[in-house]
């Protein structure tokens, strides 16, 4: 996790977080079961063993799609990132909110990396053993990824699409599953279900 030259330390931490938000997601998506296990791989990430999309389609997908968003974490424009699990008729079963900031860094003065890189291992060990919350269902289900605004980015209007999927009418029912809070880095992980009086 060493610097790289002329790179402040706000896009740093934007890129690992990216590369973070990467490894997690593709984990929720490992066990939420909805790809035969044959379309992951396992790699190292941070010294800990980890799944990796083997199918070209489905890594090139979460990678740029969190790739996009570097210059926006960058900038502080996206307050959270979710990976929205929904039916046939594009109604939400759950959504995994990562709520996530960048904390501005003074100068060089960056966290140590031993202490960031073991409370991303942390949040990561975590996940993993969140398995009931993460296990598949007999659904068919579909996903995407979505990034929250704070406001909307002047710059690339044509490259960012509303999502069409339905919203829940009710606020939705919270469960906590993981937070870290280090410099640079803030990440809450949440998982949000539709309230029970949700119509059907």
């Amino acid at each position: 996790m060493g610097r790289k030259q002329n790179q402040s330390p706000e896009r740093e931490a934007s890129v690992l977080l990216a590369e973070f938000l990467q490894v997690a997601i593709t984990s929720i998506i490992f066990l939420k079961q909805i790809y035969p296990t044959g379309a992951f791989e396992r790699r190292r990430y941070m010294n800990l063993v980890v799944h990796r999309a083997r199918h070209p389609q489905l890594h090139r997908y979460i990678h740029e799609s969190l790739d996009a968003m570097v210059s926006y974490f960058e900038k502080g424009l996206i307050e959270s990132v979710a990976v929205m699990f929904f039916d046939n008729r594009k109604i939400p079963i759950e959504k995994f909110v990562f709520k996530i900031n960048v904390n501005r860094v003074q100068g060089e003065m960056m966290e140590e990396d031993a202490h960031l890189e073991s409370s991303m291992r942390s949040f990561l060990i975590k996940l993993s053993q969140s398995e009931p919350l993460l296990k598949g269902s007999a659904q068919d289900l579909r996903w995407e990824i979505t990034a929250y605004f704070c406001s909307l980015p002047s710059d690339n209007k044509d490259r960012w699409i509303p999502t069409h999927t339905i919203q829940w009418q009710q606020p939705p029912l919270i469960t906590p599953i993981k937070s870290m809070n280090t410099e640079p880095l803030s990440v809450q992980l949440y998982l949000e279900h539709p309230s029970l009086l949700e119509p059907v």
